[in-house]
């Protein structure tokens, strides 16, 4: 009786060994499908497909999405493509991962990082604080489109001082002038987004400038949205006298 106790143990035992080895190997075999399918460069038909399979696994797509970010032997596009794949697999779980992404020496990953870091509802000031003064413009412009869209009105002041970040602004070839980047244009409006109060006194000088001529548009629209006052939209003289009288009107009270 105790002979065929333990023979069935045994058999038991290597049929539970067999299960696990089988679902190892299932994994792994997963992992280096979904590898092979972005190791190539890929067609938009090709990702469509690509993310659909991907979508379908879910939570065991995660270790080839992870490696197929961290290894540059994929092609740029599809490590962005695995990047937001990631996010909707895993959710908000994935955010401690993409933040350490957005400092990623590849700025196509710190891009695709932020972007899904907007897309999971992330509100960490010191996340994008650190892209405002990111190397790349894309991931400026990036930075700045999440910070408005996100209402961090803490990050209102490091917004500002983006205004004197030197390479926000490229010399002129014919005149040798500093020239303003259209990162600018898109500065002054999340500054009035965020209803950035101390800025209003300079942008009302600023206004007032014919230097600045080239941002009346978007300095018309940050007042707008600082003051909560209902100034003119596309007459550049009306725009002017009208912020004019309201400079004259805060100095009188």
């Amino acid at each position: 009786m105790k002979k065929l106790f333990y023979a069935l143990l045994i058999v038991s035992s290597l049929n539970t060994s067999a299960k696990i080895s089988k679902t190892t190997r299932t994994k792994s075999l997963l992992t280096e499908k979904i590898e092979k399918t972005f190791s190539k460069s890929l067609s938009k038909k090709d990702i469509k497909l690509a993310k659909e399979e991907v979508l379908k696994y879910k939570g065991k797509a995660v270790p080839a999405l992870i490696n197929i970010m961290k290894n540059e032997k994929f092609p740029d596009r599809n490590r962005w493509v695995a990047t937001f794949l990631l996010g909707r697999v895993m959710g908000r779980k994935s955010i401690p991962f993409m933040t350490k992404f957005s400092k990623h020496p590849n700025w196509v990953m710190r891009l695709a990082s932020y972007k899904s870091l907007l897309a999971l509802g992330e509100k960490d000031p010191k996340i994008y604080s650190k892209g405002l003064k990111d190397p790349s413009l894309l991931v400026r412009f990036q930075s700045l489109d999440s910070v408005s869209r996100l209402n961090l009105t803490e990050l209102a002041p490091t917004v500002w001082s983006m205004l004197y970040d030197k390479r926000n602004y490229y010399s002129s070839k014919k005149d040798n002038k500093k020239k303003r980047q259209h990162i600018v244009k898109s500065i002054v409006k999340t500054v009035g987004d965020l209803k950035f109060k101390k800025a209003e006194e300079a942008l009302l000088k600023m206004v007032l400038n014919k230097k600045y001529d080239d941002i009346l548009k978007e300095m018309n629209y940050a007042l707008s949205k600082i003051t909560n006052k209902k100034a003119p939209v596309d007459d550049p003289v009306m725009i002017k006298r009208f912020w004019k009288k309201h400079q004259l009107a805060k100095m009188t009270f």
